[in-house]
């Protein structure tokens, strides 16, 4: 990396700092400066704390097929129990906080966390629009595609919009050719699944490779008292991706007056995001989601929601047959 770059990303990161983010450890040395010096140290995080250590620790954990959700540089109850999720398939002891010894494990992934990326003309060709909340409104558009060019590159680089802004200050996310800063969260392909865990209790969705072990583990937004997960075995049917929404009103408790069946556009701001993973269970599914914030958050209509990025990449390695466990 050129010394302008690695300048101009530290300018980021304090950035960070300066909007009372406080900054615990230093970056991976492909990016550290003489001037980073105040940033050595081990840190050891836990729920409440912020700044660029939680950061760096997200995207490590993204890179590791355990992410915490949305990179927001927050050290929240998804990223708990991400780290602890973690630790248990590191053989360390799972508190969900990163001592000194977990974040030496973690941290022997020394890649950049923070890489530039030149905005491209496709980038800011979208085409992008704003979406309407009403069923009935959205089934009119011809696609519910992105609203703009920043919701896009979040999502690309699992990262809260937010943050993205925070972290490229005075830069444009609509002009070609402007150079930005975004997480490294390029992971490498997950293998064959044996198996899908849908764990209630632990809000989470986990695919479990041929040897038994925990390949990778996403957050989920689980059911709800109206909707309680179907618990049981069950088998996955196949994988629709950029499906569109069938929307029929008497399968939502929730549904407006007046709603009729409508088919719904896909996208990623489709009510399914960009892919549907069909269980054996009728109208239930494993999905995306046009609200990553909401994931592990909120309740579901009954079926099992994840970001577009994590749903993507359950998508790829399971098959028609595998079989989905569905427990307490």
């Amino acid at each position: 990396m050129s010394s302008q770059k690695q300048g101009w990303i530290l300018a980021a990161l304090c950035a960070l700092t300066l909007a009372g983010a406080p900054a615990f450890a230093q970056p991976p040395p492909e990016q550290a400066t003489p001037a980073e010096d105040s940033l050595q140290g081990t840190p050891d995080l836990a729920s409440g704390a912020k700044g660029l250590a939680v950061l760096r620790a997200q995207v490590l954990l993204d890179r590791a097929h355990f992410p915490s959700g949305e990179i927001d540089a927050e050290y929240g109850s998804n990223m708990q129990r991400a780290v602890a999720a973690w630790q248990r398939r590191h053989s360390l002891k799972a508190t969900g906080r990163l001592d000194a010894k977990s974040w030496e494990a973690l941290t022997r992934d020394t890649a950049p966390v923070l890489v530039s990326y030149r905005i491209t003309e496709a980038d800011v060709a979208g085409p992008y629009q704003a979406i309407p909340e009403d069923m009935m409104e959205k089934a009119k558009l011809p696609a519910l595609g992105y609203v703009s060019a920043e919701e896009a590159l979040a999502e690309r680089f699992h990262v809260r919009p937010e943050l993205l802004r925070l972290l490229n200050k005075d830069k444009g996310f609509n002009r070609a050719g402007e150079e930005i800063v975004v997480p490294g969260v390029s992971r490498s392909a997950l293998p064959a699944a044996s198996k899908v865990v849908v764990d209630r209790s632990d809000l989470s969705v986990s695919l479990i490779d041929e040897q038994g072990q925990v390949a990778a583990r996403f957050p989920a937004t689980i059911g709800s008292r109206h909707d309680p997960l179907p618990l049981g075995k069950w088998k996955i049917n196949g994988v629709s991706r950029d499906p569109p929404f069938h929307y029929n009103p008497k399968l939502f408790w929730d549904a407006e007056e007046g709603h009729s069946k409508a088919k719904i556009p896909p996208g990623p701001n489709n009510p399914v995001g960009v892919v549907w993973i069909d269980l054996s269970k009728p109208h239930y599914g494993i999905h995306g989601t046009p609200e990553p914030r909401t994931i592990g958050k909120t309740q579901s209509h009954g079926c099992i929601r994840l970001s577009n990025w994590d749903a993507a990449a359950l998508a790829d390695a399971v098959k028609p047959g595998t079989p989905a466990l569905l427990q307490r």
